[in-house]
C-alpha cells in the first residue's frame, strides 16, 4: 500500500467522522434536558452570559466513554 492509498483512506475516515458528528449535532437539540442539567453553571448580567455545562460534559464523556470502549473491545 503506497502513501496515497494511507492518505486517502484517512482522509475519508475524517470525512465519515465529520459526518457522524454533524448528525449528533442536529439530533442534539432535540434530547430533552440536554444542556439543562443540574450541575450546568448560567451567570446571566446585563449583556453578558456565561454558560458553563458542567454536568452535561460530564455526563457525555462517560456515556462516550462506555459507547466507545464497547465498539473498540475485541
Amino acid at each position: 500500500m503506497s502513501g496515497i492509498d494511507t492518505l486517502a483512506k484517512a482522509i475519508i475516515a475524517l470525512g465519515v467522522v465529520l459526518v457522524v458528528v454533524g448528525l449528533l449535532l442536529l439530533l442534539a437539540g432535540r434530547v430533552p434536558y440536554l444542556g439543562r442539567l443540574p450541575g450546568d453553571i448560567i451567570y446571566r448580567r446585563d449583556n453578558v452570559t456565561i454558560y458553563i455545562p458542567l454536568a452535561t460534559m460530564l455526563l457525555l464523556s462517560i456515556l462516550l466513554t462506555i459507547a466507545l470502549n464497547l465498539f473498540f473491545r475485541r
